[in-house]
């Protein structure tokens, strides 16, 4: 398992965050995400052998969110 902090603008809510944990974990491979709104991250825990860096930037994009970086 790998582990990855991605940078997340346009979260301005709680439900954003569930938007954006929702479209993480329906991905295949990732095992769990955190995400927080103060510091405007999300914390994914992934298989690589599944999924990706740039699947997760795609999944959060798909969600309505830029991805920093």
């Amino acid at each position: 398992m790998e582990t990855i902090t991605l940078k997340v603008n346009g979260m301005s809510c709680g439900g954003c965050v569930g938007s954006v944990t929702r479209a993480l974990k329906a991905t295949p491979g990732v095992s769990d995400a955190v995400v927080r709104l103060d510091a405007r991250d999300a914390t994914i825990t992934f298989d690589p052998a599944r999924t990706n860096a740039a699947a997760l930037k795609s999944a959060i994009e798909s969600a309505g969110y830029d991805v920093v970086g």
